[in-house]
């Protein structure tokens, strides 16, 4: 333990706040402008790809050293892909782009006065800083539920939620009450957005052609999967029609579809719902709700009751002429959007290309570009040969539907090789009605969190 009354602690204080260098991370100095970047989700990788020919140096900062694909995450989860398929080393990604430098560390505090960001490897001045941090689960205050159920916004929750059910299998054929058993094998999830209906989905899938053959022990009629949505249908964001189709998909598949049904409470084996509803389960995952990763230091007036970050129609901050927020984290409020743009990927994605553009256009004084969002549609996966898309005018599903997915997700992922890899496991699912990667590499103890 130091002993902060000694001479050396005294001195070395002294020289950090007498030297502030010797606390800065180390990155090469240059004469053009830098540009720092927190995050690496959609938004982030964007922006650095989009300023590789402006001349500035572009410093990301996060605290995983890889990107990760998080509309796949729900099948690392249910054992349909493994971990790597679906995240990319950050240092690969830009290899060759000679104005990029990474730094592994978490971002502690923003000083916008200063221009610059304390982090846990040191501080780094900055000439613009762009706040691409994403977004995390938001259980809305209730401690207890955050305590108690599952989330699924990163690599390790997911891989933590694979744990977690197959654990529960292997509990339930120890189990001697019929009661436990069934809770064991009952799985609720919360939220009826694109997430929480693929989600859905994967589980009746996993129970309806993958369980049955791992555990012929079981009864397999006696799991259930559960989804509630507070709203009266799943899939609010997209057409009527879409969203009777994907709550038949899930119905086909043996999901029960909760609707107009909101969580009060879980215990972690109860669920209190507001409508007199109860369930008991081990297994209650929790998609309904997200807000933005937030850095300290921003002043209160600039972040939202939605835990987002309000910008301006460039994505700069209120208040900050340098600083800018994109993707999940920002909120820009206009006539069409009043909450702000939805918290997806070509959100992030535009919003990335747009502050890139932005800032070359700036370097050479010329005026900035306001942002306009152009909506592509939606899309959610419920199983094989079924899903749902959106496109303009254009809405399908079934076969079609579920190839457009494939295809589409296969082109945003990182890399030839996660492409490929993924598309054999999702052949080798398809053409065998099997989920390979059912592993239990890291047993899930709920008091190390998730």
């Amino acid at each position: 333990m130091t002993d902060i009354s000694s001479p050396i602690y005294t001195i070395c204080i002294f020289a950090l706040r007498k030297f502030p260098l010797l606390m800065n991370i180390p990155v090469p100095e240059v004469k053009v402008p830098r540009v720092v970047i927190i995050g690496c989700g959609f938004g982030g990788l964007a922006l650095a790809k989009s300023l590789h020919k402006t001349d500035v140096q572009i410093v990301m900062v996060d605290k995983n050293n890889y990107h990760t694909f998080q509309p796949l995450l729900y099948q690392v989860a249910t054992a349909g892909l493994e971990a790597d398929s679906i995240a990319y080393p950050i240092r690969k990604i830009f290899k060759g782009q000679k104005n990029f430098h990474f730094r592994w560390g978490e971002v502690k505090e923003v000083l916008p006065d200063e221009n610059k960001i304390i982090t846990s490897i040191g501080d780094l001045k900055y000439d613009y800083l762009v706040m691409a941090t994403g977004s995390t689960t938001n259980f809305f205050g209730n401690s207890n539920l955050e305590s108690k159920a599952m989330p699924m916004k990163t690599v390790v929750e997911a891989l933590n939620l694979r744990s977690l059910i197959l654990q529960n299998f292997e509990k339930a054929l120890l189990a001697k009450d019929v009661a436990e058993q069934e809770a064991l094998m009952t799985f609720v999830v919360v939220g009826g957005g694109p997430t929480g209906v693929e989600l859905a989905g994967a589980l009746s899938e996993l129970k309806k052609h993958v369980l049955p053959n791992d555990y012929p022990e079981l009864d397999l009629r006696k799991m259930r999967v559960v989804l509630m949505e507070n709203g009266s249908e799943v899939l609010q964001v997209m057409n009527e029609a879409n969203r009777k189709a994907a709550e038949k998909y899930l119905k086909e598949l043996g999901c029960e579809v909760w609707l107009d049904t909101g969580l009060t409470n879980y215990d972690g084996r109860l669920v209190d719902t507001n409508n007199g509803k109860q369930l008991h389960t081990f297994n209650l995952i929790w998609t309904a709700g997200i807000k933005g990763e937030i850095v300290k230091g921003l002043t209160p007036e600039t972040i939202n009751r939605r835990g987002r970050i309000l910008v301006d129609e460039y994505c700069r901050i209120q208040g900050c002429e340098n600083v800018y927020a994109i993707g999940d984290v920002a909120c820009m409020i206009t006539e069409k959007y009043p909450n702000g743009h939805p918290q997806i990927a070509p959100v992030a994605i535009q919003q990335a290309a747009l502050v890139g553009k932005n800032i070359h256009r700036i370097l050479q004084q010329k005026e900035p570009l306001k942002f306009n969002y152009f909506d592509k549609g939606a899309m959610a996966t419920v199983g094989r040969n079924r899903a749902v898309v959106e496109i303009n005018k254009f809405h399908f599903g079934g076969v079609l539907g579920w190839l457009t997915w494939m295809v589409l997700h296969l082109m945003l992922l990182v890399g030839f090789r996660n492409r490929l890899v993924v598309f054999v496991n999702w052949m080798w699912n398809y053409l065998s009605y099997d989920r390979n990667i059912r592993l239990i590499i890291r047993p899930f103890e709920r008091n190390q969190g998730s």
